[in-house]
């Protein structure tokens, strides 16, 4: 049972100050968000924009299906960040049978699939010599398809009927469709829109053949209930495998990180992670605050982990185009257990290892900096993580921030060489200054000024809550 003090701090916790206090207690923009149960996939889903997929890959999506339960895929693939160079296209044929609800992802539906048939067609010629050899390489075998030297035609690279495979060199699988969901969203002045979530992709290029996902990568819209505008969606709408689409061009945004960035929905992570964030940056500090729930609706809170330190100026990113590299240090944190569940493993957590032992309450917040972080939950302090960022704009001319796809195994980007190279879902700007910001959660929160950025940010978490703390960095 909670106290009446304790709801009352819960209750407090979960609320920001303005600017961003709507768009915190209301991160889908006012849309009504409904799962559709079953999931309906009949008709054709696109890409929104271009996408980024580890590796980096980058690429658009148009996946129609039928009534019968078979689809057809395309993936285009693109040389450019935007999207408006494109290299081959990959055409997926095949059945689909969805099953029960997930027993390890919430709110989401496991399916079934098998592959007929896939095919390549190139438009670039080196993408192609390329392609080709690493192809022949998984097929053992030199014949039509190693002759094959035409861009523009398809050649098949998968048969389920004869048995042929030459897809394992290219890193080719279509676990995403082992995990399903589709939401429905419906805005007071706007028609519906419609997302179809598949299964996320490993971060690990040597891994995402065997993944099976428990996350979810960026969702595809429903080609006649999309959001508009959307100038991508009618291009991807109208593409196959002989006219990929080409998008436009759009000016790049100067990564200037000033601000107060917050969650634009409840994201899903792998290992069962369910949270929104609230970011704020002030010169080279940062705060934030990640709110976990154990719900995809995020409705029921865990526990919430609040932090702050420092970060380096961006260079360039030598391998993802578009992408800036920074590094940014923990430097400390708080957690607040918002349900029994987390104040129990937090109160059974060895001495010294987690704030004070056998202390925590529901609801009330608990610095970890002076042991180190949080062993029960895997913070350790202090802490750098190498980031890659980049900021958008949307049709609306409203800034988002894209920051580094967390590793699938739930390992830190602790080293440079762990920078992530795909992105995970953007935070919107809901002010373009952090002046003040600092002093106001402070106040807020404890009624005493603060004298460092934090980054405070709500946490949702149901069985992988021992891995919730790989999120803490920039997640």
């Amino acid at each position: 049972m909670v106290s009446g003090e304790s709801a009352r701090l819960h209750s407090e916790r979960l609320h920001w100050e303005p600017p961003c206090q709507h768009q915190l207690r209301h991160p889908q923009d006012g849309a009504r968000i409904t799962a559709v149960i079953p999931p309906r996939l009949e008709g054709q889903w696109v890409s929104t924009g271009c996408e980024v997929r580890p590796g980096p890959e980058f690429i658009t999506r148009s996946y129609i299906f039928y009534l019968n339960g078979t689809f057809k895929a395309y993936q285009f693939y693109y040389a450019d960040h935007q999207c408006t160079s494109p290299t081959y296209t990959l055409v997926i044929k095949g059945k689909i049978r969805l099953r029960q609800a997930s027993w390890v992802t919430r709110g989401a539906t496991e399916a079934d699939y098998r592959l007929h048939q896939v095919g390549i067609a190139f438009h670039d010629g080196q993408a192609m010599a390329a392609i080709l050899e690493r192809a022949n390489r998984s097929c053992g075998e030199i014949g039509r398809f190693g002759r094959a030297r035409t861009p523009g035609t398809t050649y098949g690279i998968l048969n389920g009927r004869t048995g042929r495979e030459c897809v394992a060199g290219l890193g080719f699988a279509m676990h995403e469709l082992g995990l399903v969901r589709v939401e429905k969203q419906v805005r007071r002045w706007e028609q519906e829109v419609q997302e179809l979530f598949l299964g996320d992709i490993h971060t690990d290029w040597a891994q995402r053949t065997r993944h099976r996902p428990t996350g979810y990568q960026r969702p595809l819209q429903a080609a006649l209930r999309h959001q508009h505008p959307c100038a991508a969606c009618g291009i991807i709408y109208r593409a196959d495998e002989r006219r990929p689409p080409i998008l436009p061009a759009q000016p790049e945004v100067p990564v200037l990180l000033g601000g107060q960035w917050a969650s634009r929905g409840c994201e899903g992570r792998p290992a069962v992670l369910f949270l929104t964030r609230y970011l704020a940056f002030r010169g080279r500090t940062w705060e934030g605050r990640y709110a976990h729930f154990s719900d995809p609706a995020c409705r029921q809170p865990t526990f919430l982990v609040h932090a702050w330190g420092d970060y380096s100026e961006g260079t360039p990113s030598a391998r993802v185009g578009g992408g800036t590299d920074f590094a940014f240090t923990v430097t400390r944190a708080q957690v607040t257990a918002l349900d029994v569940a987390t104040a129990s493993l937090l109160n059974i957590s060895a001495g010294g290892s987690c704030g004070e032992a056998g202390s925590w309450l529901v609801g009330l917040e608990q610095d970890v900096t002076h042991t180190n972080g949080c062993l029960a939950l895997g913070i350790q302090l202090p802490h750098t993580e190498y980031q890659l960022v980049r900021i958008e704009s949307d049709p609306g001319r409203r800034r988002l921030l894209f920051l580094g796809e967390r590793p699938t195994d739930g390992t830190s980007p602790g080293a440079p060489g762990k920078r992530a190279t795909s992105y995970q879902a953007p935070l919107l700007q809901c002010s373009g200054e952090a002046q003040g910001t600092t002093m106001q959660m402070r106040q807020y929160h404890r009624g005493e000024p603060r004298s460092h950025g934090t980054w405070q940010s709500p946490w949702t978490v149901g069985l992988g809550l021992l891995m919730a703390f790989a999120e803490l960095f920039l997640n």
